[in-house]
This record gives C-alpha cells, structure tokens and sequence, in this order.
C-alpha cells in the first residue's frame, strides 16, 4: 500500500538533527517560552517577510487569537460580520465563531477552490469589519483584488495559512500578505512539528503584544494579569524541532512541485479533473486535489489498487451538526466540491516510483 503520508518517513530524513535539537533543549531546563521559541519566531518572521511571530499552541489557536487581540484592541466587537469562504476546514469558521462574530460564507471559484472575490463586496454589510482568506491546498488568494475590497471598504484581512507555509501571491510569501496570519504546525502540515504547535505572523506590534500577552494567561508580566487569556504557548521542545525543519522547507516544496508536475503533465484521464495552478512557482501543494463525480467508486479502486487516497473534506462546514444555524445556507458550488475532491499522496517522501505507478492506476481507471 502506497500511504497517503508516512510521517516517520519523512522525518527520518532530518531524525539526527531533530534528536540533538531535542537533547538541547531537554540539557537546558528551558521548556516553555525560552530562547528556542524566540529563535523559531525570529526565523519564521524572517521566512514569511513579516516583523513580528508569537509562537502558539495550535493553528486554530493562532487564528482564534487574532480575532481575540483586535476585539481587545477595539477593532472588532461582539456581533461584527467576518467574510469567510465557504470552502474550508471548521476551524477557519470555529475561531470566528469562538469570538461572538458572525461568519458570512462566500462561495469558491469552481477552478481553483479559493474564495471568489468577485462575490465578497456584494455581501458587505455595515457590521462588516474583516476578511477571512484561505490559502487552501497550498496556493494564495487573490489578494490583490481582496485587499483592494478591504481597502475601499476599511476591512481587517486575516489570512488563514494552515496549508500554505511558503506560498507566495506575486513577491511575497502568504503570513505577510493581509493585517495578521495563523499558521498551524500540525505535524502533517508542510512544515509540521512532532506535536501539536502553531504560529501568527504580523506586521503589528500592538497586535503582537496582545496576542503574546492573551495566549499567556492574559499576561506579559508574571503574576499580573491585563487580559482574561488562555494558555496557548509554542514550547521549547516543538519549537527547536520546527526550527531544523524550517531550514529544509524550500527544499520540500520543491520536491512537491516536481510530483505535483509530473501528476499535471502525465495523468491523462479524462474521467478526472486536474486542479488549477496558477503559477508552477508559487503553489506549495500541500494537497494534489482531483476531483471525479464519482468519488467513491474512484477512491475504492485506487484503494483496490494499493493506494490510499484521503479526502479534505466530506463535509462543508454549513453542513456539520455543529452548525445548523448555516444549513439552511444556499452554496452549490461548495457542496459540489466537498462531494467529488479526492487527494492523492503527495509528500517529499514519495518516491518516483509510486508516482509513476499512481499515475498509470489513474489513467487505466475506466469509472
């Protein structure tokens, strides 16, 4: 069986690195916020072209705690419209909703699975305070366009950039390219920790202080306490990790990019439908998304044929149980994509061969 990701694989290439990153930190007696985490954020600001990073617990953590900062700050307040796309993992929509805002989904573009921002002003409202994009499967919004609607129209621009570590939207990378970013660090993602962990980047240095001060029990001073916070911190341990792995990040995608080129350019199948690159450089393929209108039959004969396929995701988040106050919601195009997209293995640990062997088991599946 070809796995869709082996993780232990792909950490065995960095497994010496990785073992004395952890010695160090385990001979320090540092654990929690120490120099590794302050060196992790330094770098990964460096890495996205942004001023400022504040290490966190997890992903959904790192984008709740951006709508918590600018509520704190004044720029948001109970009730505020956050646009959102409809085409999303929950927690894009959970750390809205986490907040007392009200999430307004958008509709994707049918060809590149992102947020339509053709369709984002006509659902502007005077409560209407920010702009959720994301960056999903590996490849930026439109933020040139986005960004002049938030402009006009004085709108916040948080980026969500759980699948996105190294995209760029023209010259710049995705965590500097809107108001705040939140990244997850989940172990699957393309830079993934060994452990739950997650980052926000920002060019904002008040933000930055409150959400540092917020995710620490509400404090940057010991024993006083200047918000009601959470315990949402990067420990030492998964930050010194993140930091060997972030020194090969460049390399990995690049790696991506040449399978995911190799799946565009040589499966033939007209029974699947490629996705859309906009630019062969920018696109980090954190996920290769086919889709078929036959999903099931598809993913049972590519399992029959030793391969494991996964799909992100079964379920639009208008239609999990946790939110039925969205059911109601009219979004076609949404619901369409979440019935026929199916991933295939993508990762720096596939070798050439079962790339090959994937693409000729594609192209003989006759639906």
């Amino acid at each position: 069986m070809i796995p869709f990701l082996d993780l232990k694989l792909v950490n065995k290439t960095y497994q010496d690195e990785l073992l004395l990153a952890c010695k160090k930190v385990i001979d320090s007696g540092s654990y929690i916020r120490g120099k590794e985490c302050k060196e992790f954020e330094k770098e990964f600001s460096t890495y996205c072209g942004s001023e400022f990073a504040v290490g966190v617990g997890n992903g959904l953590d790192a984008l709740t705690l951006i709508f918590r900062a600018y509520k704190e700050i004044g720029v948001l307040r109970d009730g505020d419209e956050v646009i959102v796309p409809a085409n999303t993992y929950i927690a894009s929509i959970l750390s809205i909703t986490e907040n007392n805002l009200v999430p307004v989904l958008i509709e994707p573009d049918i060809t590149t699975y992102l947020i339509d921002y053709n369709k984002i002003e006509a659902k502007i409202t005077s409560k209407t305070k920010a702009i959720m994009v994301v960056h999903l499967y590996g490849q930026t919004c439109q933020m040139d366009k986005i960004g002049e609607i938030a402009s006009r129209y004085n709108l916040k621009v948080i980026e969500d950039s759980a699948q996105s570590h190294g995209a760029y939207f023209k010259e710049k990378r995705c965590g500097n390219l809107g108001d705040a970013s939140g990244f997850s660090l989940y172990p699957t993602k393309n830079l993934g920790a060994l452990g739950d962990a997650g980052v926000v980047t920002t060019n904002d240095s008040n933000l930055t202080y409150v959400i540092k001060s917020i995710s620490n029990y509400g404090s940057s001073k010991k024993y006083e306490n200047t918000y009601k916070g959470v315990n949402s911190r990067l420990d030492e341990i998964q930050a010194s990790l993140l930091r060997v792995k972030l020194k090969y990040l460049d390399k990995e995608i690049k790696k991506r990019q040449k399978i995911a080129n190799y799946y565009l350019d040589n499966i033939i199948n007209e029974k699947i439908i490629l996705p859309i690159n906009k630019n062969s450089t920018h696109h980090v393929w954190h996920l290769f998304v086919i889709k078929s209108d036959n999903r099931s039959k598809l993913q049972s004969y590519l399992s029959e044929n030793d391969i494991e396929t996964l799909i992100h995701y079964p379920i639009p988040p208008h239609k999990q149980k946790s939110y039925l106050e969205l059911d109601t919601l009219n979004l076609p195009i949404s619901e369409k994509l979440h019935n026929e997209v199916l991933s295939l293995p993508i990762n720096p640990a596939l070798s050439k061969k079962s790339c090959e062997y994937i693409v000729d088991t594609i192209n003989n599946y006759s639906g």
